[in-house]
């Protein structure tokens, strides 16, 4: 079974960001980029799959800049056996992305597609949804756990009520969500043979895939300073703030 793997550069996790000068979006200069976590999850899964003998090649595609190499090559070095950099410099939209990822599933023909449930820098959850219903493949989102059972899919999925088993015929799409497993560190080894893994290198007019933009950015703003909390002397006096000031009672 061959499982293809999305995967998307971001600002890392652990870094502070902030709003640029002309308030169009954030500021990267400088800024430590990172594989996208819920990416990374989707990664660790399919070489757990590879492990377990249930997939026979992982595949990792990305679309961004020359610079998005740097996370194939890190997802390589976690147990990824190829990559596929679809290079272009534009902001593209889920949509947009989603009809590159299709392209790629239409060459790769893979069995099972795994990407993370939604990025953290646009927070949308839209791409995995759009990209099955571009295969018409079936499709199962927000997964904590995934098992194959012969031609067939069992995963569970985490909802608002709990959480819900539900069975599915590959070829077929999946979401990670954070609770689907603890990914590994890249050994050094592993980063060292990474930069010998072929790197195939594609543009979007090799799609033939019409891109456009779908929303325009107005304005970015950072979130409002909070203020600072006050030591109250009573539960009289707490009660009288939460009432009065606060206004929550």
């Amino acid at each position: 079974m061959k499982v293809l793997v999305p995967v998307k550069r971001v600002v890392d996790a652990n870094v502070k960001v902030r709003v640029n000068a002309d308030n169009t979006g954030v500021d990267t200069a400088n800024l430590k980029m990172a594989i996208n976590p819920f990416c990374e999850i989707a990664v660790e899964e399919a070489v757990r799959l590879k492990e377990a003998g249930e997939a026979s090649e992982i595949v990792v595609v990305t679309v961004g800049p020359k610079a998005a190499q740097e996370q194939l090559r890190t997802a390589m070095a976690l147990g990824a056996d190829r990559g596929v950099h679809i290079e272009t410099d534009e902001e593209l939209s889920p949509l947009s992305i989603a009809k590159l990822l299709n392209g790629v599933q239409g060459k790769e023909q893979a069995q099972l597609i795994i990407l993370g449930k939604q990025s953290i820098d646009g927070d949308n959850n839209q791409t995995g949804q759009m990209l099955a219903a571009l295969a018409k493949m079936p499709q199962a989102t927000f997964a904590s756990e995934v098992k194959v059972e012969g031609e067939r899919l069992a995963v569970t999925r985490e909802i608002d009520g709990g959480l819900q088993s539900i069975t599915l015929p590959l070829p077929a799409v999946v979401t990670a969500d954070l609770r689907l497993n603890e990914p590994r560190y890249a050994k050094l080894p592993n980063i060292m043979k990474a930069k010998r893994k072929p790197l195939e290198t594609l543009t979007p007019a090799d799609f033939d895939v019409e891109l456009k933009s779908h929303q325009k950015v107005l304005k970015v703003t950072p979130p409002a300073e909070r203020k600072g909390g006050v030591m109250v002397a009573s539960v009289a006096e707490l009660a009288d703030k939460l009432k009065n000031e606060a206004k929550v009672i």
